[in-house]
């Protein structure tokens, strides 16, 4: 008898162990995604119950996304929450959540609310669940977008010194648009619902910056390259031409109608900007110096200010 019991006992402990990783899995699943940001719904709260509706007896309900009404089903990045459609002090709440391509889940019978997103696009459906098992298929009416911009000529701009920003492409009515994604990398592709979108190309981080609106069609891959018309300029102070750098020197950058852009110090001022006319000011040892240069598009260059008796200014005249 004892031997009985004991055996017993190990099958009981055995069973324990076995289910302990599920449970701890299932409550990484629901958690471990409730902060992320949701497209398409502005709030959910997870589950206060310690078991997730995910593992209940009701029917099974196959989900799958498409990017068009006659295409095949995404196979994988899509992320799927499952929502209770009663909102709890202003949220809904999350029941259960996955990752990947098409997904199963054991719901029990009632209405939920399905969200599916692909990158920045994404759907949200309405679901009965019931005890039989069935299928659901969200449209995301989505494709991609690819980004690039050159000089004029056709020259290659270095990556790192080019950002995208993504913007809606209906403006309020004070002209200000929402940003949808900033910094976006060269040549990198964003999902994006199906519309017109306002994309912000900037090369540098003075005054280099194109904007444009584009289509995204969906189940295609938009492919835009913006052209800008600036070049890189490097500005120093020298004593003679040709001459080195005088260090800790202040320079000031002013455009066309004497407005300033840029302010910086060293003994090298380099940066992009877009073609056009400007004035530089450059100070060292209560000395100001000042000289006018024209940008032309794409074509880079270096300019050398004069520090002679001749060149400067007087300081009170410079300072106004």
């Amino acid at each position: 008898m004892f031997e009985g019991t004991l055996r017993l006992f190990l099958i009981w402990v055995c069973t324990l162990l076995l289910m302990a990783p599920v449970s701890f899995a299932v409550a990484q699943n629901v958690d471990g995604v409730s902060d992320l940001k949701l497209p398409g719904i502005s709030s959910y709260a997870t589950p206060k119950g310690e078991t997730s509706l995910a593992l209940g007896g009701g029917g099974a309900i196959t989900l799958s996304a498409q990017l068009t009404d006659k295409g095949g089903d995404i196979t994988r990045g899509i992320v799927w929450r499952v929502f209770k459609p009663e909102t709890v002090n202003g949220k809904l709440p999350m029941v259960a959540s996955a990752h990947g391509g098409t997904a199963v889940f054991q719901l029990e019978p009632g209405s939920y609310l399905v969200h599916a997103s692909y990158g920045r696009a994404g759907a949200t459906k309405r679901i009965t669940v019931g005890k039989d098992a069935k299928r659901e298929s969200l449209v995301l009416d989505a494709g991609g977008l690819k980004l690039d911009a050159v000089l004029s000529g056709g020259a290659r701009i270095p990556p790192k010194k080019l950002r995208f920003s993504i913007y809606e492409g209906n403006a309020e009515p004070n002209g200000d648009r929402a940003l949808i994604i900033p910094d976006v990398e060269p040549n990198s592709v964003v999902r994006l619902n199906a519309g017109i979108y306002h994309v912000v190309s900037t090369y540098g981080a003075v005054n280099a910056v194109i904007r444009s609106d584009i289509r995204v069609e969906a189940g295609k891959l938009t492919e835009a390259t913006v052209e800008h018309h600036a070049a890189e300029i490097t500005l120093k102070l020298v004593r003679e031409a040709g001459g080195e750098a005088i260090a800790d020197t202040s320079w000031s950058l002013l455009n066309e109608s004497g407005d300033p852009i840029k302010e910086t110090v060293g003994a090298f001022a380099s940066m992009v900007l877009a073609e056009g006319d400007y004035t530089i000011i450059a100070k060292n040892r209560d000395r100001i110096y000042q000289k006018d240069f024209t940008v032309v598009a794409g074509q880079n260059q270096e300019i050398e200010v004069l520090a002679t008796e001749a060149a400067a200014m007087d300081p009170e005249e410079g300072a106004d």
